[in-house]
């Protein structure tokens, strides 16, 4: 096959498993055909050539030659392939990239093991940074013991390594080590590669069976199968870790055998091979079951067949966590190698994805099944639980937009302790930032975060990574945010991110299941009100006509009375008497129709804050030691209000704040401004801010100033049903009260007093 055929294969490698063991093969059979008339560099040129041609395009490859007797790198041995341009030409003076001492290639002949430039923390060369090159990978060439070079891919593109491009780069580079070291063994290179596609293609199956949803404990059996056949073992089997009782639970063997009444295997190091494995977390590779330590703790499931080599390796989660052990066994002393025990460890790793989706999968169906059983609060007890769980986090915490100050996010269900109503404000925060940019936010070291808002938590509970996934309803809008916080330094795969997202999506549908229940009984409170009203509408209009019948008639009386008895005005006490007869039944009168207007229906339209505010003033007795100011009213646009109910509205704020202040000197100030919607730019409210220089509201009793029946008497404010009114209108009006918290500068926590109005503005004064 041409060069430019590999290339052309070369180009979907990485999105197709077929392709690229296409690709490994053509490069097995070319190595095959090296002879011993081929020369060296041709050889190099040729694994550079191939190592690009898997990546694909904007990769670049480049090879150095190990001298084991003079433990460092040849550096006339450079040869390289996709470089666009090159400013490193082999068999010059100096090669300027020539490996360090201390550099990664050096790094990975000692540690045996492949360098990633986003894995390491190693620094790579610095002139690939400059010749513009954002990720890297070193690969030592092995052959046994002996290290015969180092191959260097270099990705210009800020990207990961996919799994699928490491495992393909692994083949090719046990390949191209025995290609390097003899290029005259046809025949083990060929076994080599006959392996490791066999692997590949049984890795591959094992992907697709994930990828159908298959049940678990067929997949897993079928992933079994395959590991068998690869290594050529007589028997094996499958547990599964139960976190509840700490043992391994007995899912599949292969062949099938007769298991009844076989008990899990506790994870320990002196129960068996399996729970030494959980245990110690490490592959064990047995040689022989027959010698101690294993002869004493080996738990045969075949007790009529007799087995001397072993090979169990651990399966692992999210986190690290312990998902179970898959082991193989053999009659045959020493039945495995260390190609066995990768290949084994593959299959685990394409088992943990199995076991994985398939507690997803389990996960939302249970919480589907829940949603109409439980109520929003024990969903959300739910869900934290499971992402606990499933990720193998400390903790986790599920939080919402308040309803009543859209600019703060306020706790509504966690595992941790925390004191009611915590709040954290979207704006600054690491919550907020997933809510305004409707992405997951990620954070690798809370303590030096700059976004944690409420640092004295996460050092309490000892927090170190975060991920919070933003909860947006059906409907767009942001409805909250939802956390979870290792204890150790963590790195969320995609698979955890896909969880997350799950999770966070039915987060969302019990919000808007809280909402839809939440209006259901705003319905119904506002359809009993209004049967309230109505009815006390009716009665307060037959009162005020009988009230007008016999008390606005006084007047009239005491005007025909002084008429026809011109000598009671000569007498001062009968005069002033009659006066004030008067006058109270036309304050009365008057005090009648004021109360009346608070059950009176209304009609909301453009109105000025301006003249509502300047009217409210005029109603209001303004004390000479009380300073009452106004700032930016006449530059707000019109509001959708009721004229009468904002101007009450005001006169109830403005008469509470000066109630508070007693015979204390003071001022109260109602500033005025356009604001955005914090979550949506493109909505403007009105604000209006009252606030005043009193002692303000207890802490103890914030929260309760709203309802109806609550009632401050005693602690020196006139709050209670006024206020209960007063947020009745505003909401009405399609608006929002809130007071706001104390001033973080106060040195007391109740000085000052702040409610805060939003007001939708008029149809076209955005």
């Amino acid at each position: 096959m041409t060069d430019h055929s590999l290339l052309q294969a070369s180009e979907h490698a990485a999105h197709d498993w077929r392709a690229a063991l296409d690709l490994i093969r053509q490069a097995g059979s070319r190595f095959n055909r090296l002879g011993a008339q081929t020369s060296l560099p041709e050889a190099l040129r040729l694994i550079a050539e191939t190592a690009v041609q898997l990546i694909g395009p904007g990769a670049s490859a480049v090879i150095y030659l190990f001298d084991a007797d003079r433990n460092a790198f040849d550096k006339h041995s450079r040869v390289s392939a996709g470089e666009s341009e090159a400013p490193h030409r082999a068999g010059s003076a100096t090669n300027e990239d020539y490996p360090r001492a201390n550099g990664v290639g050096m790094a990975a002949i000692r540690s045996r093991e492949r360098v990633l430039s986003y894995e390491s923390g190693r620094p790579f060369h610095p002139l690939k940074h400059a010749a513009g090159i954002r990720t890297a990978a070193c690969y030592p060439l092995l052959v046994g013991e002996q290290a015969v070079g180092a191959l260097y891919l270099d990705l210009r593109a800020e990207r990961r390594f996919t799994e699928d491009e490491l495992r393909l780069l692994d083949t090719l580079v046990a390949l191209a080590a025995v290609a390097i070291y003899n290029t005259r063994q046809f025949e083990g290179v060929n076994r080599a590669l006959e392996r490791k596609v066999a692997e590949l293609e049984r890795l591959q199956a094992a992907a697709s069976l994930i990828s159908t949803r298959r049940n678990l404990d067929d997949t897993l059996a079928q992933i079994l199968d395959s590991a068998l056949a690869l290594i050529g073992a007589e028997f094996g089997s499958f547990r599964l870790m139960e976190r509840k009782t700490n043992a391994l639970r007995l899912v599949t063997v292969s062949p099938p055998a007769n298991t009844e009444g076989d008990e899990p295997l506790l994870v320990d190091e002196t129960g068996s091979v399996m729970g030494w494995v959980a245990f110690h977390r490490n592959t064990a590779r047995i040689g022989d079951l027959s010698v101690e330590p294993w002869r004493d703790i080996y738990q045969p499931l075949l007790p009529d067949r007799v087995m001397r080599s072993e090979l169990a390796v651990p399966i692992f989660g999210p986190g690290g966590s312990m998902l179970g052990v898959l082991n193989v066994e053999s009659p045959r002393p020493h039945a495995f190698s260390t190609d066995d025990q990768s290949a084994l460890e593959a299959f685990a790793s394409q088992a943990s994805i199995a076991i994985q989706e398939a507690q997803l999968l389990l996960a939302i169906v249970e919480i589907t099944d829940e949603l109409a059983r439980r109520s929003p609060s024990q969903l959300l007890d739910l869900l934290i639980e499971r992402a606990c769980d499933l990720l193998n986090v400390a903790h986790a915490a599920v939080w919402e937009v308040d309803r009543a100050q859209a600019d703060m996010l306020v706790l509504r269900s966690a595992n941790f302790d925390s004191f009611a109503q915590y709040r954290v404000p979207i704006r600054g925060s690491l919550l907020g930032e997933s809510l305004q940019s409707r992405r997951p936010v990620y954070t690798a070291d809370m303590a030096n975060e700059p976004l944690v808002t409420r640092r004295k938590l996460s050092t309490q509970l000892k927090w170190v990574s975060a991920v919070v996934m933003p909860l947006i309803g059906r409907d767009g809008i942001p409805r909250g945010a939802f956390g979870v916080y290792s204890q150790s330094p963590r790195v969320f795969n995609d698979w955890e991110m896909r969880l997350l997202t799950a999770l966070a999506n039915h987060a969302a549908v019990a919000f808007q299941q809280a909402e839809a229940l939440a209006q259901v009984k705003l319905a119904q409170e506002r359809q009993a009100v209004a049967e309230t009203f109505a009815v006390l509408g009716d009665v307060a209009a037959n009162l005020i006509h009988r009230v007008n019948n016999m008390v606005g008639v006084i007047p009239a009386l005491t005007q025909s009375l002084t008429e026809k008895r011109p000598d009671l005005l000569g007498d001062p006490l009968a005069a002033k008497k009659l006066a004030d007869i008067a006058a109270s039944a036309r304050q009365a009168m008057t005090t009648a129709r004021e109360s009346v207007a608070y059950l009176r229906p209304f009609q909301i339209g453009p109105v000025s804050v301006k003249v509502a505010y300047t009217t409210a003033i005029q109603r209001i007795d303004r004390p000479e030691h009380i300073q009452i100011a106004s700032v930016g009213l006449a530059r707000l646009p019109l509001v959708l209000a009721g004229e009468e109910q904002l101007r009450l509205v005001l006169v109830n704020l403005i008469e509470n704040a000066i109630e508070a202040l007693g015979e204390t000197p003071g001022r109260i100030v109602t500033r005025g401004q356009v604001v955005s919607d914090i979550l949506d730019p493109t909505t403007r409210w009105v604000e209006l801010v009252i606030s005043d220089t009193g002692p303000g509201v207890p802490a103890e009793v914030r929260d309760r100033i709203f309802d109806a029946t609550f009632s401050t008497r005693g602690v020196g404010r006139k709050l209670g049903f006024g206020l209960w009114w007063v947020k009745s209108w505003v909401q009405r009006f399609g608006g929002s009260i809130v007071l706001a918290d104390p001033s973080p500068n106060s040195r007391q926590q109740t000085a000052g007093c702040t409610f805060v109005v939003r007001l939708p503005p008029a149809k076209g004064e955005n």
